[in-house]
């Protein structure tokens, strides 16, 4: 591993390891939480950094189109400075996808939470620092829960961050400026599709039960349904979420393996466009 002497020695390819790393932990949800001291992001990222170090170089690889504009005597240049800013924007998109896959749990607990009559329960929710009902907390921790018991975060760090430096640079990102957009579009499309499809059991159900009490309102004008109506939605939708959620956990798992593959092919696209 390198000593302190020959990080100091090319401390300017090192400064952009860390800003690769630093925009990542801060834009993944867990780790970007206020909870989370900025300390412990900044030695987080330091301490990533200094693995990650050691397989990049200005010789070969993508950093080496860097050689022309890092300063041999350390000198920091606006060619420089944009190149951190690059390396940065680098590791927000890779943060800013994991945010997306986990906003998709958290807007089908919406939509559970609209049907249920929670949607007016709000707080503010630490995980997605938003403020979310009930139950989009409660899907957003269940979805916290299965990436970490799965060790995403590991393949995160040791696999799709290892793997973003052999690959992409900042030049990848100008070059491919318009397959990224897309990307991030069609990132976007998937969430709202995959939310509604995690939330489509219990709706259909609940409407189901909606349309029930109306006709019985028509057909019996004396019964009080509003006042048993709303202990039946919640107990069937309690029901119903406690019955699906081994399925559920199945879709989370595979939702996260999709979307590291999604990441792993926008390396190689943005890579294969890269200078």
């Amino acid at each position: 591993m390198p000593n302190l002497e020959f990080i100091a020695a090319k401390a300017p390819v090192f400064l952009l390891v860390v800003a690769r790393c630093f925009a990542l932990i801060m834009t993944l949800p867990l780790l970007s939480s206020k909870m989370v001291p900025r300390i412990a992001k900044v030695a987080l990222a330091l301490y990533m950094a200094y693995f990650i170090f050691p397989q990049v170089s200005l010789v070969s690889g993508k950093f080496a189109s860097y050689s022309s504009y890092v300063n041999a005597d350390g000198k920091f240049t606006l060619e420089y400075i944009l190149l951190l800013g690059g390396e940065a924007l680098i590791g927000m998109v890779i943060g800013f996808y994991i945010n997306i896959i986990f906003a998709v749990f958290s807007t089908a607990g919406q939509f559970f939470a609209f049907q249920m009559g929670f949607s007016a329960a709000e707080a503010y929710d630490s995980l997605s620092q938003v403020e979310n009902p009930l139950m989009g907390q409660f899907f957003n921790l269940l979805a916290m829960l299965v990436f970490m018991q799965n060790n995403w975060f590991q393949m995160l760090f040791l696999g799709a961050l290892k793997t973003s430096f052999q690959s992409l640079n900042s030049f990848s990102i100008i070059s491919s400026s318009d397959h990224l957009m897309k990307f991030m579009l069609s990132g976007l499309v998937h969430l709202f599709a995959n939310a509604l499809v995690i939330a489509l059991p219990l709706m259909g159900t609940l409407f189901l039960i909606n349309v029930a009490m109306g006709i019985l309102s028509k057909a019996a004008p004396q019964m009080n349904l509003l006042s048993e109506g709303f202990p039946t939605l919640m107990l069937t939708s309690f029901f119903v979420i406690w019955t699906l959620l081994p399925e559920f956990f199945n879709f989370f798992t595979n939702s996260f393996f999709t979307g590291f593959r999604q990441i792993e092919r926008l390396f190689i696209s943005l890579g294969g466009g890269g200078i």
